[in-house]
């Protein structure tokens, strides 16, 4: 499968970590000499998608202007004789990047859907910006993978159905009413990591929850799903978009797959979760360099 296209909402207010986000976007927050959306960027540069669609808010157009060319201060770093820097700068120089804006924050489904008219690509990712993996594979390439194991492309054993992989992670029970949570079928690939789901039910109470199999910020969706997004019924009471009733009403039109991402998960989305994240990746730079 070649996925050319990603799309990465990132318009949310960042409210718990006021009041430094009323300056600086939340995904502007630094993990070692990078911002987080640098590192999900880079997650798609890994996987050869150089066709970015940034969804954000008024006020956050630092984030697609960190990855723009700055002409003056190349020019100085030259001067300096600071290549290494200088390689640094340009390495987003063949990544096209766009911009879309949702005034309104009325859910994750209705941030993908300001993307729809950029979206060219039969399959997308979508990266969600709190949810940072550490420890493998990064967690676009281990979907990607699930996709091609589930028969997705151009793989012999395909069904020709379109396909949907997301990527979930084995909580604790009494945190499902925090996920979307994955109902596994009876009928599973032989890939231990991947579940073929057979429901979806969104943040349900932990008695009512179908597995302990919680989605985690990472999707493979197919095109078709632009289409449904304006359609679906919301779960919730707030009339919000959410990407997970989508999927529930193309439940029996497309195949959709979980995939157990291996490694750390990190959650950016909380103070006390960014800490455990900047210790997570410095931990990490300290063992490379041994």
């Amino acid at each position: 499968m070649k996925i050319s296209q990603a799309i990465l909402p990132i318009a949310g207010l960042g409210t718990r970590f006021l009041p430094w986000t009323k300056a600086v976007p939340k995904e502007m927050l630094p993990i070692g000499t990078q911002p987080i959306i640098a590192l999900l960027v880079d997650e798609c540069l890994e996987q050869g998608i150089r066709d970015i669609c940034f969804v954000i808010s008024r006020g956050k157009e630092v984030v697609p202007q960190y990855f723009q060319r700055d002409a003056q201060l190349e020019e100085e770093l030259a001067l300096r004789g600071k290549s290494h820097l200088l390689e640094e700068l340009t390495r987003y120089d063949e990544t096209r990047f766009h911009v879309v804006y949702q005034e309104q924050l009325k859910g994750d489904g209705h941030a993908i859907l300001q993307a729809e008219g950029w979206v060219e690509s039969d399959e997308i990712a979508v990266l969600f910006g709190d949810d940072l993996f550490i420890g493998a594979g990064s967690a676009l390439q281990q979907l990607m993978a699930g996709y091609e194991t589930a028969g997705g492309g151009s793989a012999p054993t395909g069904s020709g159905r379109e396909k949907a992989v997301i990527a979930v992670e084995n909580i604790p029970r009494e945190l499902s009413s925090k996920y979307g949570i994955i109902d596994v079928a009876s009928d599973q690939p032989s890939h231990a990591r991947l579940k073929k789901v057979k429901g979806l039910v969104e943040k349900p109470k932990p008695e009512a929850a179908p597995s302990t199999f919680g989605i985690v910020g990472r999707y493979l969706i197919p095109r078709s799903t632009f289409s449904v997004l304006p359609k679906v019924k919301s779960s919730t009471k707030d009339g919000e978009i959410r990407l997970i009733d989508a999927l529930i009403a193309q439940l029996n039109n497309i195949e959709i797959y979980g995939y157990e991402c291996e490694g750390k998960r990190l959650d950016t989305g909380t103070p006390e979760g960014y800490r455990n994240a900047l210790i997570a990746y410095g931990e990490q730079a300290f063992r490379e360099q041994e």
